[in-house]
């Protein structure tokens, strides 16, 4: 879904967003604003930000920090790419060099630093501690995510509910404060931020479950990035989980040997036993789990376009291509 689709209102503020992040790259240091802007600016879906907008006018707002808001978590989520494409080693993202891969890793991750700290600005000006509280929060759980994350690399034993434990974290929780600070902002009653709050971890949580299943089911082209990325990095995502519980002692063996090494050599074998074993359903069906308990959420709040925009949204999740 793309803005000039939304509620001509969002369209407007989703435009406002865009200048509002550039006007706040600035800084003296050249190398900054030029990792800055190439990464901000290079084609990524602004989900995020999307979703604190809808979440604000869908409990009523009609201020300006919405704005300042979603600004805020884009900027954290591009330091976390800026810091993940480092630590993954990643060459390519949304269809282009990685900026490690074209400026190293030290620059990369000072401005990442940079973005994390420049977001904490922003929010200041805001003036709501609430909203400092949810967001430091959750910065502080999405590093332990990933730092979950690394300890379960080349591991072919994690299970499905510690797999699930590190998507909450590292994905789902900025998309949970995404739609709880926009509630925040808005005044909203504890009932409607709670169901925001909620959308937001369920929707979360199905979006990486998409997006782990596409590294065995879609492009390079159509993803942005390598296809085999997270087998080259030894992850056990839940297609691999699966695969191993419900397939062959010869699969199971192949890809916990495949997991533990890391690398591509087995990539077309283990995709292939990713199919065959039904992992792609199951994943798929685990995702649209979340995505109803997403939809349900909603439910508690009043019925509007930007509610009816968030439903469009949970839905897009589990049929998106990349």
């Amino acid at each position: 879904m793309q803005p000039h689709q939304l509620h001509p209102q969002i369209a407007d503020d989703f435009e406002a967003v865009n200048r509002y992040i550039l006007d706040h790259l600035h800084s003296g240091v050249p190398l900054v604003e030029k990792i800055g802007h190439y990464i901000v600016e290079s084609g990524g879906k602004r989900l995020r930000p999307l979703m604190v907008l809808l979440a604000a006018r869908a409990c009523g707002y009609d201020g300006a920090h919405h704005v300042t808001l979603a600004s805020v978590i884009e900027f954290i989520h591009t330091a976390t790419l800026l810091h993940d494409d480092v630590v993954d080693t990643s060459d390519l993202r949304r269809g282009r060099a990685t900026a490690n891969a074209r400026w190293g890793n030290a620059p990369s991750v000072l401005v990442g630093d940079f973005l994390y700290s420049r977001s904490f600005q922003m929010m200041v000006e805001m003036g709501s501690v609430r909203v400092m509280e949810i967001i430091s929060h959750a910065t502080n759980v999405i590093a332990e995510g990933e730092v979950l994350q690394l300890l379960n690399c080349k591991n072919p034993d994690v299970s499905e509910e510690n797999y699930m434990k590190v998507i909450l974290g590292k994905t789902a929780m900025l998309f949970e404060a995404a739609t709880q600070a926009g509630a925040v902002i808005a005044n909203a009653s504890s009932a409607e931020e709670e169901a925001l709050q909620l959308y937001g971890r369920h929707l979360g949580i199905a979006f990486q479950l998409v997006d782990d299943l596409l590294d065995y089911q879609s492009s390079a082209d159509e993803m942005g990035k390598n296809v085999g990325d997270d087998l080259a990095e030894g992850k056990p995502t839940l297609p691999l989980i699966h695969a191993m519980r419900s397939g062959s002692e010869a699969q199971r063996k192949m890809i916990r040997q495949a997991i533990r090494k890391g690398g591509l050599d087995d990539l077309e074998p283990i995709t292939r036993a990713v199919l065959e074993t039904g992992a792609i359903d199951y994943t798929l069906t685990r995702a649209e789990e979340q995505v109803s308990l997403a939809q349900q959420a909603l439910m508690n709040l009043p019925p509007s376009p930007y509610r009816d925009i968030l439903e469009q949204l949970s839905q897009a999740a589990v049929t998106r291509k990349h």
